[in-house]
């Protein structure tokens, strides 16, 4: 049988005082135990020379000639305190980066964390199954706001946050105080004039640019980003593991902020850690590359004058009144009052007429009955699918 927990040493003693009577053959004694051989030698070994102490010893050995050197843990630890919130593998490629570098195995940096006590229970965490990346920079931007945790008080969220999907590449990290688009989009204005404009964007159903009033979501700024020839596809409800990148991101402020004690809403200190993310610090989805060395700015350059759309030959276009509404075929069709003075395009099959407003198809109009139907949410998207032009990748 094997040891017993509950008398493991009196199992011990009781096996070694067997042996030293050698009634019975030493194999046979070790299978009755249920123990191996080298292991039955151990412990009446220890108790031939005199030792009744029968628990299990560290087999740590007393010397370690191939441990590291205490100036190089010194130099571990001295990078993690000055960016604490960084781990193993991202404290190697800064050590590689110092003069003179400094060469070690992330095992090893683990190990002299362990050993300073410089890693919390809550660090130890498991990646996430399943991936996905768009194939080029500028093809897919991810934009959201950080939550209030972590910042000023008197504000209700945090940092506005722009991030290219391929690269994780931060292109922007602004603390605006509020979700007001004017602020939003003047924000968008400055990134877009210094990266060119992608040709996604990635949002969730949030103020300013999600309206749960309308069934488009359509507001002011969604509706300017679309004229910018710039697609909107948004994330489920109640997932932000959608926006998985700038979600973890966002993480890694959240720690920044924890672990360096800093001023929760300094823009400076934004833009530090900004500089960091997109320079120095390795990223594990990269294989511990940089986003500034995988990113580049967007071919397609933003036009400070926002021209109207330019509809396929074939449609019909029309503008819209400033209530919304479509006045075509002697009547008033009701389209949607974010679009209040905006060219729309009619594609007619049949008897009816779908309204699209640059790519996006909005509403089915029945010429027989006068009903106008607003295409769902799901119908949409995939007529986007659909509808992307040759150069845009998917």
């Amino acid at each position: 049988m094997p040891w017993r927990e509950a008398s493991l040493a009196e199992e011990r003693f009781e096996f070694a005082i067997l042996a030293t009577k050698g009634e019975r053959t030493f194999s046979a004694l070790c299978a009755e135990f249920g123990i191996s051989r080298q292991t039955g030698y151990t412990w009446w070994r220890r108790y031939r020379e005199g030792s009744r102490d029968f628990t299990d010893r560290s087999r740590r050995p007393q010397h370690s000639p191939r441990r590291t050197a205490a100036e190089l843990e010194a130099a571990v630890v001295a990078a993690r305190q000055k960016r604490p919130d960084w781990g193993a593998p991202k404290l190697v490629k800064l050590l590689e980066q110092q003069d003179p570098p400094i060469h070690l195995k992330e095992r090893t940096v683990h190990r002299i964390l362990e050993r300073h006590g410089l890693i919390c229970p809550a660090e130890r965490k498991t990646q996430a199954p399943g991936r996905f990346e768009r194939e080029a920079p500028n093809d897919l931007w991810q934009m959201d706001f950080k939550g209030p945790l972590g910042f000023n008080k008197e504000f209700s969220v945090g940092p506005l946050s722009m991030l290219d999907d391929h690269s994780r590449f931060l292109l922007e990290l602004r603390h605006l105080g509020s979700t007001r688009s004017e602020g939003v989009k003047r924000t968008l204005e400055q990134t877009f004039d210094q990266c060119g404009i992608p040709n996604w964007i990635l949002i969730d159903h949030g103020t300013p640019w999600w309206n749960a009033a309308s069934p488009w979501g359509l507001t002011e700024l969604s509706v300017w980003i679309m004229r910018l020839g710039v697609r909107l596809t948004y994330s489920g409800i109640r997932h932000p593991q959608t926006q998985g990148k700038v979600e973890r991101m966002h993480g890694a402020l959240q720690r920044a902020l924890r672990h360096r004690k800093t001023d929760l809403y300094d823009q400076a200190w934004l833009d530090e850690f900004r500089h960091e993310y997109n320079y120095l610090r390795p990223h594990a989805g990269l294989q511990m590359a940089t986003p500034a060395s995988r990113w580049k700015p967007s071919s397609r350059p933003f036009p400070r004058t926002v021209t109207e759309w330019e509809y396929p030959a074939g449609m019909q276009v029309h503008r819209l009144s400033g209530q919304g509404q479509l006045c075509w075929k002697g009547r008033h069709w009701e389209i949607s009052n974010a679009l209040r003075g905006q060219l729309i395009g009619i594609d007619l099959v049949d008897s009816l007429a779908v309204v699209y407003f640059c790519r996006t198809p909005l509403r089915e109009l029945d010429l027989v009955s006068g009903d106008a139907r607003p295409l769902p949410v799901n119908a949409i998207r995939s007529l986007n699918e659909l509808n992307k032009p040759p150069d845009v990748p998917s």
